[in-house]
């Protein structure tokens, strides 16, 4: 495993994760026929951790499984196999839900959609709350009404804002009130699930600043899901690139953004627009294959310029190669060509947006 900033005792452990789902046909096939029994695998054992205070990142095309993950990890889908272990108690197995609710409170979840992740007919005062009614943090209403105040304070609203309904404020500050929502009950990790894809450019930036400034202050970790490569690259400490329910990179996120060893990664990143005019493009061949029947060996040899006739048979592991984790024959074999260019400059437009205090380094 890719040792994280705390190497003695990580704050999260990911291990074998998995999460299968049976498919379902059409309901006409379904009627005059069984169903097939195909089964959808969303995660096909990935491993990471998290350390405290850290930010893990996770990257790859929509359905390779990073939502699933993060949906796993907060108890909201119960995986198929593996080991989740928070602060040294495993998540996945031990005890009842009573028992695991303790430690499920010290994670909460930052949704992707502000506009659908907050009650419209709740007060924004009583959805701030609702961690500390439910954890039975603060049982006196004087207590919880200025613990919401401080909250509201310490993302950049008005106290007073809590007696408006989420219909009155922007994308931007109902993210703003759903993290105040996340942090009220002081936890330890948050998943954060695209926070700022639904927000506009100017917008993202203030919300990652503020998350920023909020781990600092508080030591939080963040598990990161963002398909804005540009957004990973400012926010993370290390990034997993995963693709089809499969970790297939782990490393550092300078080392990754620098020098990408899988041809997936090498792939996503060239598909970053460029100042560059006349660099060489290779853009991602052909859609991903289907879930339900996933190529044998190497699930990306169908798409992978590189691919030898041990991709189409044999599955590849996570070794470690220069720095990084990386699951590719082609790697392990030497067949890849040393990465021509490093991670290209933003351009001006968003580079101007992130502020130092956003990168954090």
């Amino acid at each position: 495993m890719f040792d994280s900033p705390d190497k003695a005792t990580p704050l999260l452990e990911v291990e074998g994760l998995r999460r299968h789902f049976h498919a379902r046909s059409p309901m006409l096939p379904r009627l005059v026929r069984r169903p097939s029994g195909a089964v959808v695998k969303a995660l096909d054992g990935v491993s990471f951790t998290i350390g405290r205070g850290e930010t893990l990142a996770l990257v790859g095309e929509s359905g390779s499984g990073k939502s699933t993950a993060a949906r796993c990890i907060v108890g909201l889908d119960r995986p198929t196999a593996g080991r989740i272990v928070f602060d040294g108690q495993d998540l996945a197995v031990d005890g009842s839900r009573r028992t695991a609710a303790p430690r499920r409170g010290r994670m909460q979840m930052i949704f992707q959609n502000p506009y659908a992740s907050l009650d419209p007919r709740w007060r924004v005062r009583d959805t701030i709350a609702e961690p500390l009614r439910a954890g039975g943090l603060l049982r006196n209403a004087a207590q919880r009404r200025e613990r919401v105040a401080e909250l509201l304070h310490q993302v950049r609203l008005a106290p007073s804002d809590g007696e408006r309904y989420p219909h009155e404020f922007s994308g931007g500050q109902r993210q703003r009130i759903a993290i105040a929502r996340a942090i009220a009950a002081v936890p330890e990790l948050i998943v954060c699930d695209e926070p700022t894809s639904a927000l506009d450019v100017s917008v993202q930036a203030q919300i990652l600043n503020l998350m920023k400034d909020l781990q600092r202050r508080f030591g939080l970790a963040y598990l990161f899901i963002s398909h804005d490569l540009a957004v990973v690259y400012q926010v993370s400490d290390r990034v997993g690139v995963v693709y089809l329910g499969r970790l297939v990179e782990l490393a550092d996120c300078d080392r990754l953004f620098a020098h990408p060893r899988h041809p997936y990664t090498r792939l996503l990143l060239d598909a970053v627009p460029s100042l560059e005019e006349n660099r060489a493009r290779q853009p991602l061949a052909d859609e991903p294959p289907d879930p339900i029947a996933p190529p044998p060996g190497c699930s990306f040899h169908p798409r992978c310029p590189f691919a030898a006739e041990r991709c189409r048979s044999e599955i590849p592991l996570m070794k470690p190669t220069e720095g990084s984790l990386v699951a590719c024959h082609a790697v392990e074999e030497g067949r890849l060509p040393t990465q021509p260019a490093p991670w290209p400059p933003l351009a001006p437009s968003a580079r101007t947006v992130f502020s130092a205090r956003a990168r954090g380094r």
